[in-house]
Formats: structure tokens, sequence, C-alpha cells
């Protein structure tokens, strides 16, 4: 598929979020993420005033659901998400339900592999289990508690590849990628490049970050999508 950029509204007001996404999308955005803090703090009130907003942008609804997982993305798609998050690390039967109500309402369906002991065999687990793309994400905690030890902080490139090369659905990259480094992804294999914290967004305050973010997302964008073009 050819490069998606999405952005991450890792946000705690609807208002700022709402601001943010507009600006990202004049910026030639493709798909908006209703992150989980906008999540916690907004509810399907969030996803509702992004779809009111954005009618026709993707909207990923970044759950992370581990139980619960048919009313979750049913709540999730009525609300006007059309895709939802569901973890590896969920037991089998709620991956199998989350897909299933991502037939019966039209929604695809994102697997996280967040937290496996072998990220790879999560990732293919993802896939059997139905669904549509793979998440290969390295968690916010998980890095810094690593570099806290005084360890070099882990990076979903590490793997990148043998996740792609495992995998016949689409993968993104999330967790801690520079810039650079997220613009790189599609040159991995996996066309879905997340743009979220820290890269345009404060990853400690969950505030817009300072400066030009559109001029910046703009040029992003068209980085990304002029990927494989001569």
């Amino acid at each position: 598929m050819k490069p998606v950029v999405q952005i991450s509204l890792d946000l705690t007001n609807i208002d700022e979020a709402l601001e943010t996404a507009a600006l990202a999308m004049r910026a030639g955005v493709d798909w908006l993420e209703a992150g989980t803090p906008l999540i916690l703090a907004e509810g399907l009130h969030g996803v509702r005033k992004l779809r009111e907003a954005f009618p026709g942008v993707p909207i990923v609804a970044d759950l992370k659901t581990m139980d619960g997982g048919y009313l979750e993305a049913e709540m999730m798609a009525k609300a006007g998400a059309t895709h939802v998050v569901v973890m590896a690390r969920a037991h089998e039967e709620t991956i199998k339900v989350v897909v299933q109500a991502g037939k019966d309402y039209g929604i695809k369906v994102m697997g996280d592999n967040l937290g496996c002991p072998d990220m790879v065999a999560g990732a293919k687990l993802l896939e059997d289990l139905g669904c549509d793309y793979v998440i290969h994400h390295i968690g916010y905690d998980e890095r810094r508690g690593i570099v806290a030890r005084g360890n070099p902080m882990p990076s979903p490139l590490d793997q990148l590849r043998e996740v792609v090369d495992a995998v016949n659905v689409p993968v993104q990259a999330v967790g801690g990628l520079s810039l650079e480094q997220a613009i790189q992804c599609p040159a991995y294999g996996a066309p879905l490049v997340v743009l979220g914290a820290p890269l345009t967004i404060d990853a400690d305050a969950f505030k817009t970050a300072s400066g030009n973010l559109e001029e910046s997302l703009r040029l992003i964008c068209e980085k990304i999508h002029g990927y494989g073009e001569v």
C-alpha cells in the first residue's frame, strides 16, 4: 500500500485535539488517531467530535482493548471510528470478537504487539486471528524504565524488518521514533507512519508541541508520501 501518515492525538482536551487535527489535515496527514489519553479523557464524545469535524477521514480509536472486545469495538464504530486497536496480550477470544465486530460494523482492526515476549510471534498471532493491520509497538513506560536503569532504549526498528517479513498485512511501527526514523519506516516495508509523542506532541505534558507544527508536518508528509517516487 502507499504510505499513510497518521497523527496520534495523545491529548487530554478535545478542543486542543480538534485544533491539532485541523492543522494536521491542512498539512497533508491522512489518518487521525484518537490517542489513548484522549479516549480516557473524552471517551466516545471525543471520537464523535472528531467524526463531526472531519467527515470521511479515517479515525483510529486507540483503545488498547484487553477484554469486552466486541462491545468496545461496537461502541467506537457507532461513534464514528474506522479503526480500533486490540492487544496481542489479550486472550485470543477477545481478539476474535474484536475482529468479528470489525466485520459486523465495517471497521478495520489493528492488532498491537506491545509487551509480547516474542514480538514477531505476537504479530503473526494477530494476523492469524484476523487483524487487518499489525502495530509493532515498544511502550512508553517500557522505554523510559529501561533507560532509567542505564540500558539502551529499545526501538521498534530493532525488529521491524522481521515483523514485516513475518506477516502479509500492513505494519505500523510505534514507540519513541525520531522524525528521521519515522520517515524511514516505509523503507522497512512499514507504510503506516505514525506521528505523535514525542514527534509532534510533548510526551510529558501531552500538549501540542511548540514551534511551527503545521509547516513541519507538511514537510514530513511530503517526504513520506513521496517514498518510492522517482
